[in-house]
């Protein structure tokens, strides 16, 4: 199974953002990839929520995945929208965060809402609280695709094994990551999740990512978002298999499936749960649904 990952430095127009996408996601199907993934925040990375609400359009509106699902039906591939920010409809303005999965015929077979809210104070000039703007969503989703079995993650998803043990107990043997990760967490911490996640699971991890400086032509008055790159494909076992750099670009990989069924079989903890009583002092408010 050969997949390919986008990595993407998009800005705060869509319309833009389009071309570059596209014309990465023919070069990785003239390659052989039959999955191909882009990043999270596809359409839009904006430090402006005014830009966004004008901007962003209901999931059955939105003219970048019209776009994108065309583009899968006519190079006839699976195509992972690493997610899209879309008007969702709430009462309260906020947006979704979406993942979509299109298949070959153009229609989208799968989507997921991402769980977890980056509310992060990195350093005391940069901070995030993407639930002001975002709405999480409520579901795990597991998705058939290119003959295995899709777990769909969003970013800081990242950060919480208990969400990837689930979708790898549900069947999931390739789990999709698609990212803008901070670069200062991103040096710390991404390749050491990505592949603890994998470990954890015996999956694939299929992690494209945005990278470098995003413009922001419409909204000058504000600090130039960053994200770290380095979109990674990990094996069953932990091992990377490629590093995408630092620059927008695509990387092809041949996965063997046959490596989770190894993986699972030498180290079988994914079967080896067991119900047990949290300690004494336990705070409820901390736990996951």
């Amino acid at each position: 199974m050969t997949v390919g990952l986008i990595q993407l430095t998009v800005g705060d127009d869509p319309a833009a953002n389009l071309g570059p996408t596209i014309a990465l996601i023919r070069k990785a199907a003239g390659r052989g990839a039959r999955l191909v993934l882009t990043p999270e925040a596809t359409n839009l990375l904006s430090p402006d929520r005014a830009r966004q609400a004008t901007l962003l359009r209901p999931e059955d509106q939105d003219a970048t995945l019209a776009a994108l699902r065309a583009e899968a039906r006519a190079l006839d591939i699976w195509l992972l929208v690493g997610s899209l920010a879309l008007a969702s409809g709430d009462a309260d303005g906020r947006f979704a965060n979406r993942s979509l999965l299109i298949a070959p015929d153009g229609t989208v077979a799968a989507r997921y809402d991402k769980l977890h809210m980056f509310d992060v104070t990195i350093s005391d000039s940069e901070s995030y609280r993407e639930s002001a703007a975002y709405r999480p969503g409520d579901r795990a989703v597991t998705a058939p695709a290119a003959g295995t079995m899709l777990g769909m993650t969003v970013c800081y998803d990242l950060r919480f094994p208990h969400l990837y043990r689930a979708l790898a107990q549900a069947g999931a043997r390739i789990l999709t990551v698609p990212s803008a990760f901070n670069p200062v967490t991103g040096v710390a911490h991404w390749e050491t999740l990505l592949r603890a996640r994998a470990i954890e699971t015996g999956c694939f991890v299929l992690a494209p990512a945005q990278c470098g400086t995003h413009p922001a032509p419409h909204s000058p008055d504000r600090p130039a978002r960053r994200s770290h790159g380095h979109s990674l494909v990990v094996d069953p076992w932990g091992r990377v298999l490629a590093d995408g750099g630092d620059d927008p670009g695509i990387t092809i990989v041949s996965l063997d499936l046959s490596a989770v069924d190894e993986a699972r079989s030498r180290i079988p903890s994914l079967y080896h749960d067991r119900p047990f009583a949290a300690p004494e002092g336990h705070d409820d408010t901390c736990a996951q649904p």
